[in-house]
């Protein structure tokens, strides 16, 4: 199971007062996670190639926040609007990170290294602030938002780490799959051996499965005159999406039988 190889959040017991928000670091999350950062890769490269830039933005963008409404209006964890909003983080992730790198021009070690800063900048405010960042203890609105906000800005950090490792360094979409394959247990291994805090290796290795994902739909996806096979964007996109949902099909049943997954 894939909770006994990539660790929890938990650094202490959840808060008392409420319930949590968010999902817990399960098998089914995990497997969940990568899917999505996978999904929003190729639909995004899809949308961005028949939509343009802008309207991709726009249209994301918009779909994008009702989503996060729904998900902030709710007092716990709900299967539905949860995942909803992290598939369209996915798709805002990719949209966003590609705009500024492809669009704007700002080349990848740049915006990579701007992403590590804000994503710091928000660890340390949400630390400061709530004395933990354990999505164990996402059970305030306040803790919620800033909880999002690190998600949002792990994705466009992966997706210009993942292009920066594929482009930049040469590696391609299937070396950088396994690159991140590989990268994805050094926080397992430094929690279990090294004694890394399980907060820290959590966050690790969700960064981590962004460029994981993406790098092997992209490899899935593109033609195969660029080392990949050829399959795609629709059909890999499509293919992902049902998976995601037959996950999410179990994750509803799983709550409506009042078990939390």
């Amino acid at each position: 199971m894939l909770d006994a190889v990539l660790p929890s959040s938990r650094m202490q017991r959840p808060d008392p007062s409420g319930m949590s928000r968010v999902a817990e670091a399960t098998a089914v999350f995990w497997i969940l996670k990568i899917l999505t950062t996978g999904f929003g890769e190729s639909s995004a490269d899809w949308i961005m190639a028949h939509a343009g830039p802008t309207k991709s933005t726009l249209a994301v963008g918009a779909v994008l926040l009702g989503a996060l409404v729904w998900q902030l209006r709710q007092e716990r964890y709900r299967v539905l609007p949860y995942w909803f909003v992290v598939v369209m983080v996915g798709i805002a992730g990719t949209i966003f990170a590609d705009v500024v790198s492809f669009r704007l021009h700002v080349p990848l070690g740049v915006s990579s290294a701007s992403y590590i800063a804000v994503l710091i900048a928000v660890f340390w405010y949400w630390q400061r602030s709530e004395g933990t960042v354990a999505i164990d203890d996402v059970t305030t609105f306040r803790r919620e938002l800033l909880y999002w906000a690190a998600v949002m800005v792990t994705f466009a950090l992966g997706t210009a780490v993942g292009d920066y490792g594929a482009w930049t360094l040469g590696l391609g979409y299937l070396g950088t799959g396994l690159v991140c394959a590989g990268l994805i247990l050094l926080p397992l291994i430094a929690h279990k051996l090294f004694g890394l805090g399980p907060v820290i290796a959590f966050w690790a290795a969700y960064v981590v499965t962004r460029p994981l994902g993406a790098s092997f739909a992209d490899w899935m996806a593109f033609p195969v005159k660029r080392g990949s096979l050829g399959f795609g964007l629709a059909p890999v996109s499509i293919v992902l999406g049902i998976m995601i949902a037959a996950f999410v099909a179990y994750l509803v049943m799983q709550e409506r039988r009042g078990k939390t997954a």
